[in-house]
């Protein structure tokens, strides 16, 4: 996007960059992704900006940003450059008041010292990439399949990679995140929904009978393992379902000892998949 300078100047260094003196590219996600986060909230950090942030109290004062506009940027672990992760972050802008307070008082709040260092447990990865789904809709640090991956292998799942090696009408199982359902009014009725894996997507139809008996699940899961025959023309494969299950409930045992899931109250396996609507989003199309 970068013949558009609203975006290009939203998005930041949102493209991929070489890093100098290094043969590896990092991927920096603009502040667009972040839920929440408005142009106006990136238009005062960059005016303010200068030769950058060192600390969260310079940023706050600098910039003018509400706590709670921190807090959102926090949550989407935006302040590695800092040397905060998720949980300090946090923690720092807790420690701010409602508004920067006047010079003189600040200076005043500076004599007084800095606040006693407090160690703050460290975050697990799947407790991370839960936090960057609920906050950025993605995440770059893992993908959720990779930590249930063993329990899918239990139940005869194989990752989406495998597919390409398998022949027509091989009967597979496969599970993976929703990215998106579809419905073409010209299909009669014929389900497209596009899984995926932390090794790729796949294609699956879902023919009206195998919908009706599994509306639910087509419809409103948001992890879902799939049984049925792959189907190959040329290099397009599809699975044609005939079993669907609802894993929905797993994402929230990322990072878990092992049989967290089935110790989970029902309540909170509940109120954990309305979340998921929120947190894992897919784009459906009728």
């Amino acid at each position: 996007m970068r013949g558009n300078p609203v975006a290009e100047r939203w998005e930041g260094e949102g493209d991929n960059e070489k890093n100098a003196g290094d043969t590896s590219f990092a991927l920096r996600l603009g502040f667009r992704q972040i839920k929440g986060m408005r142009e106006e909230y990136a238009d005062q950090i960059l005016a303010a900006r200068g030769n950058g942030y060192s600390d969260m109290l310079g940023l706050w004062r600098r910039a003018g940003l509400a706590p709670a506009v921190l807090e959102r940027l926090a949550r989407a672990d935006a302040f590695g450059s800092m040397g905060l992760d998720r949980r300090q972050a946090l923690w720092a802008v807790k420690s701010l008041g409602p508004e920067p307070l006047p010079l003189f008082a600040a200076a005043f709040e500076e004599e007084q010292g800095n606040e006693p260092e407090i160690r703050l447990p460290a975050i697990g990865l799947g407790e991370q990439v839960i936090d960057d789904y609920a906050s950025l809709r993605l995440s770059l640090k893992a993908h959720p399949l990779s930590f249930l991956r063993q329990g899918l292998a239990e139940q005869g799942a194989v990752p989406n990679a495998r597919l390409k090696s398998l022949t027509d009408g091989a009967r597979v199982t496969l599970a993976g995140l929703v990215l998106s359902r579809q419905r073409p009014g010209t299909a009669k009725g014929v389900i497209f929904a596009t899984l995926e894996d932390e090794t790729g997507i796949a294609n699956i139809i879902v023919w009206p009978p195998v919908y009706e008996r599994y509306r639910r699940i087509v419809l409103g899961a948001r992890l879902i393992l799939v049984r049925g025959k792959l189907q190959r023309q040329g290099i397009v494969i599809h699975i044609i379902a005939d079993k669907l299950v609802d894993l929905t409930h797993l994402l929230s045992t990322l990072g878990d000892e092992p049989g967290a899931a089935e110790q989970a109250d029902p309540l909170a396996l509940l109120q954990a998949k309305l979340q998921h609507k929120r947190d894992y989003p897919s784009r459906d199309f009728h």
